[in-house]
Parts: structure tokens; sequence; C-alpha cells
């Protein structure tokens, strides 16, 4: 500002307070008895205002928030992610997770992964991986039932035995719609894992969620065919925050990670819906 528009603003400031602030003599300014009172409060005032933008400032480059549904945050995500604290030991990570949609406007989170087409107004969307399911349970749930062939499982206990899922899953092998069923139903695939461990049910999962539990025959996946409802995973953040540094490293770190499981899976998870 030039000297004539700090004089205006001292000038404006002193007309609202009523008293002189400063003394001019000679040439020079000092502050007068007044303002020599209300220096501390505010040079504390501008002090407090400094440390809190610090603050904010400090936690928006370490703090890393992601927000992501129970089923793929308690799996696939929580049990690699301590590889990208390795990476980058300067960020603190926090992971919530709510199937609730996430609204960006009232601060506190980073970035999500969510399902969906993709397209969300005013976001940045990165395709992870088209949904998938399959039926998957116990071992011991297999032989128990003596599962050979995938009409087996019209008789079986279903988790979620009325769930869409199960209609297209049976649709895509050729099998008619099954008839409405009582059954339990559980809000996420860890609670349907945790059921299935103790020798009840099978239920629609996403195999990508539960690769070390199949690979180890913990679980194991009756049928390899897959249903895929038509959307995806997707990595979405304000278009806004594009270029942030711990975005962009999470960003970079999520892909890493999937094309390392791109084996694991056919070609059709790894491209986007129609």
């Amino acid at each position: 500002m030039t000297q004539a528009a700090i004089s205006y603003q001292i000038r404006q400031l002193e007309d609202r307070v009523g008293k002189p602030l400063f003394v001019r003599e000679k040439g020079r300014v000092r502050l007068s008895d007044s303002g020599r009172r209300l220096l501390p409060a505010v040079s504390s005032g501008f002090a407090g205002i400094a440390d809190a933008f610090d603050g904010l400032r400090e936690e928006d480059e370490d703090v890393l928030s992601i927000d992501t549904s129970v089923s793929m945050g308690a799996t696939w995500l929580s049990a690699r992610v301590g590889r990208f604290q390795v990476r980058h030991p300067d960020l603190a990570v926090k992971i919530s997770l709510t199937n609730d949609v996430i609204d960006f406007g009232l601060g506190g989170v980073d970035a999500a992964i969510r399902a969906g087409l993709g397209e969300w107004d005013g976001l940045r969307s990165d395709f992870l991986f088209s949904q998938h399911y399959a039926p998957i349970c116990s071992p011991a749930f297999v032989e128990n039932n003596d599962i050979s062939k995938p009409e087996d499982l019209l008789q079986v206990e279903r988790l979620g035995p009325n769930d869409a899922l199960w209609t297209g899953w049976f649709a895509r092998i050729g099998i008619g719609t099954p008839p409405p069923r009582r059954g339990v139903v559980l809000d996420s695939q860890l609670q349907e894992a945790t059921a299935m461990q103790g020798g009840f049910g099978i239920a629609m999962m996403t195999p990508l969620f539960w690769k070390p539990d199949l690979e180890s025959g913990r679980l194991v996946q009756p049928f390899p065919t897959l249903y895929f409802p038509g959307n995806a995973q997707w990595l979405v953040h304000p278009a806004a925050r594009v270029g942030i540094r711990k975005i962009e490293r999470f960003r970079e770190w999520i892909h890493a990670e999937l094309a390392a499981d791109r084996d694991f899976l056919p070609p059709e998870v790894w491209e986007p819906p129609l």
C-alpha cells in the first residue's frame, strides 16, 4: 500500500475508535497513550490469527484424510495403507469408513473412494476398477453342502438372499431369478466374512477385497463367473484441489497397488463400464 493509503486507513481507524492512536510530530509518528494500551491486545490478536492459519496450513499439508465404504476400507485399503505410510513418512493418514455420500464442502475429507458412474459435478474422478461380485464362502460350507454346480446355491443359506446381486449373478450364469426367501442381511462384506468364517452361509462378495483369504484357502470362490452391476470404484476429490501434493501422492500409490493385483482378476475388472 502507498503511504497515502496507509494514512487514510489510520484516519478511518481513529475515527472509529474516537481517539487518536498516533502522535505526529516533526515528521515522525509514534503511538499515543491509547495506541500503546491497544498494542498488546492487537498484537496478540494478530498472532493468534497467524497461528490459526499456520495450524490449518500444517494440517492440510501433513494429514491426508480418506473416506471410503466399509467394505473397501476395512479390507483391501486397510491391508495396504501401511505401505503408503512407509513410502511417505512425512504424511499422516486418516481413514474413515462410511457408506454415506460425502459432502466435500463441509471440509475434513481430502479424497474419497466411492462406487458409481464417475460423473460428479465439481469432482475429479479417477477410475480404479469395475465393481464385480461372485459367490464366496468357507471351504467347510462347500463341503458340508455338497456344492458342485451353480444350481446348488439355490438350496443353501445365502446371505442377503433377495439382493439384486444374486439375481444378476444367476442371470449371468444362465439361471432364472431365484424365488424370494427369508435370510440374513448384513451391512458390509466384512460382516458377511465374519459370518462365513463361523461356518454360516455364502455371500456375493468382491474377490479383489478378499484376495489374501482366497489365495490362502480361508475362503473359496466355488465358481469363476463374475457379475458386473455396471458401476465402478473411483477415487474422487474436488477438482479445485488437483495438484495438491498429498492427494497426488495417494492417487499415484493406489494406482500402483491396483496394478499389482491385475493378474488376479480378468481384464473386465480393469476396464471402465460402458
